[in-house]
């Protein structure tokens, strides 16, 4: 439609050199004066002034080009206009409804209702090349302890820390070409309905990804050294009344501590459920935002249509 009416307009516009007098009349002087004229005079007769289309009846047909290109969008603009205006007036008329759309929202839709999806969406998920990192922080305390006799009396000294560690467990949102083969049943997209008549479609997708992975080892995890400081102090005493920590006071190196804390730290987050917990539910959550917002979202709506659900499940990799 569009092209042919830019054809249409095209051929309104054009020049038409070769304008005949409808009539048939013969102009003054005849063929004796057209043998009278030179060379020169007779190819200017012989081309024709072309004739001019007015300003008027271009921008006329331009008007009603682009009123039929942008006609649901001027209609929708007419409807609510005139619902106003009734509304105002006091007058409960019952107007059709019709929803705003551009031109190329109509045309895409249309073009991809018989697009195969399953497989486009695959094809973004198997270009995933980051796994998804789900993150915890969480607290603890820790002692660090020297033990050394002065002469026949024991001493020991002793300090406890609260310490602040961070720890990240990671999905792989791409677990390779076997996981999503079709007999593995670990990918499931459903085309509930096509677009049609500028009206998205509509899609469900169910995943199974593998379960998160804990850290794997100490260097996994780290602690923050703002927050983290000592709280106590604890030492012997020996005779005669002397403080063990008045004659024995170790500077205990920044690298022991951190070392220290963060062996501590990596086994809290293998076998502690108030860090493993919240460790395995953020990396879900990150998982899950990430593969629908970045990979499946896009791609459905590029072909026009609506993701109504998504689920993941989880599984252990054999």
């Amino acid at each position: 439609m569009v092209r042919f009416l830019l054809l249409l307009l095209g051929a309104i516009t054009a020049h038409n050199p070769g304008q005949h007098d409808p009539l048939g009349v013969q102009q003054p002087g005849g063929a004796d004066s057209a043998e009278r004229q030179g060379p020169a005079e007779r190819a200017q007769d012989a081309g024709k002034r072309p004739r001019r289309i007015s300003g008027r009846l271009r921008w006329a047909a331009a008007i009603v080009v682009a009123g039929l290109i942008f006609r649901r969008a001027i209609t929708w603009a007419a409807l609510a206009a005139l619902s106003s205006a009734l509304h105002l007036a006091g007058v409960n008329v019952h107007l059709p409804s019709i929803r705003f759309a551009w031109p190329w929202q109509a045309i895409s839709a249309g073009t991809s209702s018989n697009a195969n999806l399953g497989p486009w969406v695959l094809q973004k998920i198997e270009g995933i090349s980051r796994p998804a990192l789900g993150k915890a922080n969480f607290t603890f305390f820790f002692t660090r302890k020297v033990s050394k006799n002065i002469g026949p009396w024991p001493c020991w000294y002793a300090s406890t820390f609260y310490a602040v560690g961070h720890a990240s467990a990671t999905v792989d949102l791409n677990p390779g070409p076997a996981w999503w083969s079709p007999a593995s049943g670990h990918y499931r997209l459903t085309v509930l309905s096509r677009p049609r008549a500028g009206q998205p479609g509509h899609v469900t997708v169910a995943m199974v990804l593998p379960l998160p992975q804990l850290p794997q080892s100490a260097h996994d995890v780290t602690i923050d050294n703002i927050p983290s400081r000592p709280i106590a102090t604890q030492h012997s005493w020996t005779y005669p009344g002397f403080g063990c920590g008045v004659l024995l006071r170790p500077q205990f190196p920044e690298s022991e501590l951190y070392s220290q804390a963060q062996q501590i730290a990596f086994d809290k987050s293998q076998h502690a459920p108030q860090v493993t917990r919240p460790l395995v539910r953020t990396a879900e959550t990150q998982a899950a935002q990430t593969i629908r917002d970045n990979f499946i979202q896009p791609t459905v709506n590029a072909f026009g249509y609506t993701l109504d659900s998504f689920t993941i499940q989880w599984a252990a990799v054999p």
